[in-house]
């Protein structure tokens, strides 16, 4: 692997695991729920997409985090992609932004 590739691997880890340490384990689930069950209904429940986009690591490899992240606190205007923002604090769309591009899901 590349440098920079390992640099921003070891970022969004490093992230990941402030974020998670941060979410308690019961608000952890509800985002998890939140995820397959809300984004779900529209990027399919496989996460392979359906009325919005497939949300797998290979379909986000050439996104950063931080646009993601955003993406789902403000919603994408135009679209039927709705902003988080009133319900998820920055660092727990951080985390479903971890989880997305882990594809552990």
């Amino acid at each position: 692997m590349k440098p920079s590739i390992l640099s921003a691997l070891s970022l969004l880890v490093s992230c990941w695991a402030a974020a998670d340490s941060s979410i308690s384990p019961s608000r952890q689930q509800y985002l998890n729920n939140l995820l397959i069950q809300d984004c779900g209904s529209c990027h399919g429940l496989t996460m392979k997409g359906g009325l919005g986009p497939a949300l797998l690591p290979t379909s986000l490899k050439n996104k950063p985090a931080a646009f993601i992240t955003a993406t789902i606190l403000d919603g994408r205007p135009g679209t039927a992609m709705p902003a988080w923002r009133p319900l998820l604090s920055d660092q727990e769309a951080a985390w479903l932004t971890a989880r997305l591009l882990s594809g552990d899901l």
